[in-house]
């Protein structure tokens, strides 16, 4: 058990959990089981590479591949808002999406909001704003979640799920009775469309049609392979006496496996629905076999997350790696967009 004694605050928490990812490797799983999934060669592909076209659209925008910067962090201190801009003008400068780390920090520490402040560095692209679920049952409501969407002037708002997180967390909220009825009276009545995300252990089937049956039209299955804030919240844990952080390290949902089960939902939904894929990519290959298996978008986190506390830069450099790796495989498969590339099960062997 670590000897770290954790700042109980919400700011503090952010601070917690970048200093904890930095020092354990074992934070990042490796389980999502990517490396299963073969994908069939074409030595003729019948294309030109430079001819392939990787745009995609998402909430009214058109990005220039379909890649999300998933959400990581957001509080008081001048390097979590140097991330964030960092981050901000990286996707604005590359034409993908970014989402934040929960904006909850900003009602209980008012220093908090300027980290959140980053439609001015990223004035065209998708920008996500972030509300834990749970936080409807302790007061948190239209008023908050509206405030969050227009402090960062998002496109769209996460309501993020975690119950092993916070089941976890020493200071978590567990009271997650309910979430349903709450998100539906929610929903009609915010100005931009509302995600609903897991954070690293996988959305299941019940989860997508509750989803759907509270009005909402776009998921983030974000399954178990990338990383572990149940390990993370292990080290929070220093004044309890067990292990319960690790035990429950590696619970959940592979991100292949909540595709699988996410994708028959949305067909027969009859609905026109997003399907996010996170959780473990680490790869534009891994981004081509999510789209293959019904995602029209992927999310990463942790893999832009040092890159972040450099500089903008050095996350462009890594976005456009991950550009060229996905475009790369799409040739590799004879594909020549998106759409041709989307819910093709002839691409797996």
């Amino acid at each position: 058990m670590t000897d770290h004694l954790p700042d109980r605050s919400v700011s503090g928490r952010k601070h917690d959990h970048l200093s904890i990812i930095a020092k354990d490797t074992g934070v990042e799983r490796h389980t999502g089981d990517f490396s299963s999934l073969r994908l069939c060669h074409r030595a003729m592909p019948e294309l030109n590479l430079d001819d392939i076209q990787t745009q995609v659209g998402f909430l009214g925008k058109r990005l220039s591949f379909p890649l999300l910067i998933s959400s990581m962090t957001g509080g008081e201190g001048e390097n979590l808002r140097t991330i964030n801009k960092n981050l901000a003008e990286a996707a604005e400068a590359t034409e993908v999406a970014m989402a934040v780390g929960s904006q909850r920090v900003m009602f209980t520490n008012n220093h908090a909001r300027s980290s959140f402040e980053l439609r001015e560095f990223a004035p065209k692209t998708v920008l996500i704003s972030n509300m834990g679920a749970v936080q409807l049952n302790t007061g948190i409501g239209l008023e908050e979640c509206t405030e969050a969407v227009e402090v960062l002037g998002a496109d769209g708002l996460y309501l993020h799920l975690n119950p092993l997180q916070e089941a976890v967390q020493p200071e978590g909220d567990r009271d997650f009775s309910g979430l349903g009825a709450a998100i539906a009276e929610l929903v009609p009545d915010l100005p931009v469309p509302v995600l609903l995300k897991e954070v690293g252990s996988g959305l299941s089937a019940p989860d997508i049609r509750l989803g759907l049956d509270a009005g909402i039209r776009h998921f983030d299955v974000a399954g178990r392979g990338g990383t572990s804030w149940s390990r993370i919240e292990y080290h929070r844990r220093a004044s309890e006496s067990d292990d319960l952080g690790l035990v429950f390290q590696d619970w959940g949902l592979t991100t292949i496996e909540a595709l699988r089960a996410a994708r028959p939902i949305l067909k027969s939904s009859q609905q026109k629905t997003t399907l996010i894929a996170s959780g473990g990519i680490r790869s534009g290959i891994d981004i081509a076999k999510s789209i293959i298996l019904g995602a029209d978008l992927c999310g990463l986190a942790a893999p832009f997350l040092s890159a972040a506390q450099i500089s903008r830069d050095a996350v462009i450099d890594k976005i456009e790696q991950l550009k060229r790796e996905f475009r790369t495989a799409m040739f590799l498969l004879g594909c020549a967009d998106c759409a041709d590339l989307k819910k093709n099960g002839r691409f797996l062997k």
